[in-house]
C-alpha cells in the first residue's frame, strides 16, 4: 500500500467517521486541538485503523505522535 493510498484512507474515515473538516487535514495539524480528538476519539481511531489497515495499536504506538503527518508515518511503518 503506498504512502497516498494511506493517508486518502486516513483522512476520508476522519472525515466520515470523526467529522472532521477537510480544510482541517493537514500534514502538520495537531491530532488533539486541530482536529479536536478526545480520548474516546482516539479509542475509536484505534479500532477504524485496525480495521482498515489490519494493523495492532497500541498506547506506546502514540507517544511521538503529536502531527497528522507523525500518525501517517506510524501507520506506513506498522504496514511495512
Amino acid at each position: 500500500m503506498t504512502k497516498e493510498v494511506i493517508i486518502e484512507k486516513i483522512n476520508a474515515f476522519l472525515i466520515d467517521e470523526f467529522e472532521v473538516d477537510g480544510e482541517d487535514i493537514t500534514p502538520e495539524a495537531n491530532l488533539k486541538d486541530t482536529l479536536e480528538l478526545d480520548s474516546l476519539d482516539f479509542v475509536d481511531l484505534v479500532v477504524s485503523i485496525e480495521s482498515n489497515f489490519g494493523v495492532k495499536l497500541v498506547g506506546e504506538d502514540f507517544i511521538n505522535v503529536v502531527s497528522l503527518q507523525d500518525f501517517y508515518n506510524l501507520i506506513e511503518n506498522k504496514l511495512a
